[in-house]
């Protein structure tokens, strides 16, 4: 039997991976890229009697790919809070799925082990801009404060590598960043010794410094666009600015549009709590558009349709 790993490289991905391979170590192939990278399951060319692990990738962009594995005779298991759609009912398949707004597939899977590696689950929550639920992951465990700004560090800097139009964009390949953890059993061992994660969090705050700097193009009393400059840098910081403005100002709704190589653009969205428009609704008005009720995006954006986004995303959450 041969296994694959298939995980999103941002830090919920990693994290989520980290946990189940601490629990059940295996041999794997590992098919990961970066942030905007969704459609990630065909890339695994299992066959019969093969096992697929597939993490924090939405369902819904891949059930084509998980249903030609099937039908080849692989075992699929399935991890993931993203949309999905409807989901295979096949003997075959196996789906650990939770679409709630307060929950990330690093936590997912901390449930699914019974919290054993939960430090992990704390750092990949903080990434994936969700404090509360790192918060109350890290108060279950012996850390003092101390520790847990650790996890929060590590989890922002693991998540900031996994955005970038290419691998160009970034330090190091979400492949290989894996690798590297998987050195690690504790998070805390990773952060503190490894010169990577330091290189990493000193790009990320010299990236995010320059972008708060910038002035959004649009804004209103509920929400805010921003649209960086063409750059390598404004690419990698775009998710870190938009979990940080979303932190910043909660009540407020945010979008974090950078220019692609090709033309068009990616969108990053934040969405406040309690509205009757999610940030998935509102991207899946747009081609690429995907995510989850409070983080949301799309993948590339038309040049002919940013002002018809801008216009839209202004009076999307006016109550």
């Amino acid at each position: 039997m041969r296994c694959f790993d298939v995980f999103n490289g941002d830090a919920d991905g990693i994290c989520a991976l980290r946990q189940l391979r601490l629990a059940e170590p295996r041999d794997a192939v590992l098919v990961t890229g970066l942030k905007r990278d969704i459609e990630l399951v065909k890339r695994a060319r299992a066959g019969r009697g093969d096992l697929v692990t597939v993490l924090d990738v939405s369902l819904d962009r891949n059930r084509a790919a998980v249903e030609a594995l099937l039908a080849a005779g692989a075992s699929v298991r399935y991890f993931d809070h993203h949309f999905a759609g409807a989901v295979p009912s096949h003997p075959g398949f196996t789906a650990t799925i939770d679409q709630a707004a307060a929950i990330c597939t690093s936590a997912i899977v901390d449930r699914h082990l019974g919290g054993r590696f939960r430090a992990w689950a704390v750092a990949g929550a903080f990434g994936d801009n969700l404090p509360d639920l790192g918060l109350d992951l890290a108060a279950t465990l012996a850390l003092d404060a101390e520790s847990v700004e650790w996890l929060r560090e590590l989890g922002e800097s693991i998540n900031y590598n996994a955005y970038g139009e290419s691998l160009d964009d970034v330090l190091v390949s979400p492949g290989e960043l894996y690798r590297v953890a998987s050195r690690y059993a504790d998070p805390l061992d990773f952060v503190r010794d490894e010169p990577l994660i330091a290189r990493l969090t000193e790009r990320r705050v010299t990236d995010l410094h320059r972008a708060l700097a910038w002035s959004p193009l649009r804004s209103t009393l509920a929400a805010d666009v921003y649209v960086l400059p063409h750059a390598a840098w404004s690419r990698r910081v775009s998710g870190t600015l938009a979990n940080r403005l979303a932190i910043a100002q909660p009540a407020k709704a945010h979008a974090v549009v950078t220019p692609q190589t090709d033309g068009g653009y990616s969108v990053s969205v934040r969405a406040p709590r309690g509205m009757r428009t999610t940030a998935l609704d509102f991207c899946r008005r747009f081609p690429g558009g995907g995510g989850r009720a409070l983080a949301a995006g799309i993948e590339r954006l038309a040049p002919a349709e940013l002002d018809r986004f801008v216009e839209q995303f202004s009076v999307a959450w006016m109550g």
